[in-house]
């Protein structure tokens, strides 16, 4: 079923890493949505004995079958030759267009949650590239293929997909100096790109109900969980099982894509909640939500108090300034 209205003909958009999880959300809204998506990934054809699945030939018949247009493209971001070609494809099919780049794909979520119980300095040196390479470094060159299309023609959309590790300690030092570069990135290169009239955004959707949080969490990986503190495992096991859907990400997006108003997000940082509030949009799955750290409630909820959390509004939320004053910068 779909989530959106039409409301995207004619525009071309590029989704990284759309396989599954966050990134096939968000490729299955933009395509409901009536555009164009070339989505990419290193999986072309489904692996057989996957607990989790996906591969860019999965995500394009599903959007297929909801009568969207796809174009998968198997690619590499950890191989420039690929991320060129892939942008060169793109212009080449569309005339020089590019309307909404969506930076998410990320190859490190399993190596992360391996070692969150591993102090930085106990580990190899490569494991920032390990992390970073596609999560960070990617995410910026295939921002300058995209503003090079984009602000010729005074148009378009780049977004970072972010979380709050950039704004506090989160699974481990290089983690979160990856998101917070991610968050910066969108604030300095939205400098430059405001005169062209293009808008990037760096969006925290928060814990997100993918394949592979699902399979983590709900389902008992016992060796991933083995690696984590019980107190963090019981957190996120109470959450996961009310938040946000990916699709609900891709949702937001698309309306975001469709927003004459978006230049006044530019350089932000922007949470699915304020999307969600700003476009009134709902979780088409009854009781889930984004998962918002600046709600009242949702904190006693991860916080395992319930029974409190239900008397408290929706509405109830801690002032940003004062989240920004958790970031611990400035001595």
């Amino acid at each position: 079923m779909k989530m959106t209205t039409p409301s995207l003909a004619g525009k071309v958009c590029i989704v990284t890493g759309a396989t599954r999880g966050i990134g096939k959300g968000i490729a299955l809204q933009l395509a409901d949505a009536g555009s164009k998506v070339y989505i990419t990934g290193r999986t072309l054809e489904p692996v057989k004995n996957s607990k989790i699945g996906g591969s860019l030939l999965e995500t394009a018949e599903e959007i297929r079958k909801r009568g969207g247009h796809c174009i998968p493209v198997l690619c590499d971001h950890s191989n420039d030759i690929d991320v060129k070609s892939l942008f060169e494809q793109v212009e080449m099919e569309n005339d020089g267009r590019l309307d909404v780049l969506v930076n998410n794909a990320y190859s490190a979520v399993d190596t992360v949650i391996d070692t969150i119980k591993t102090d930085f300095w106990e580990l190899p040196v490569d494991y920032w590239d390990t992390v970073n390479r596609v999560g960070l470094r990617n995410h910026y060159i295939c921002s300058v293929y995209a503003a090079r299309l984009m602000a010729p023609r005074q148009h378009g959309l780049i977004l970072n997909i972010s979380s709050s590790g950039g704004l506090m300690y989160m699974m481990n030092p290089v983690y979160g100096i990856g998101k917070e570069a991610c968050d910066r990135m969108a604030a300095d290169c939205g400098h430059e790109l405001e005169k062209h009239n293009v808008a990037f955004v760096s969006l925290w959707p928060g814990a997100i109900r993918t394949e592979h949080m699902v399979e983590i969490f709900e389902n008992g990986d016992a060796e991933k969980l083995a690696s984590m503190p019980m107190e963090q495992i019981d957190s996120v096991r109470r959450t996961l099982k009310k938040t946000a859907t990916p699709e609900f990400v891709g949702q937001c997006i698309a309306a975001m894509a469709n927003d004459p108003n978006v230049m006044k997000m530019n350089g932000k940082i922007v949470l699915l909640g304020d999307l969600a509030l700003r476009y009134n949009l709902k979780n088409k799955e009854e009781g889930h939500e984004p998962s918002d750290f600046t709600r009242v409630n949702f904190l006693l909820e991860y916080g395992g108090f319930d029974r409190l959390a239900q008397f408290v509004p929706n509405l109830v939320r801690i002032p940003k300034w004062i989240v920004h004053l958790g970031s611990y910068k400035f001595f």
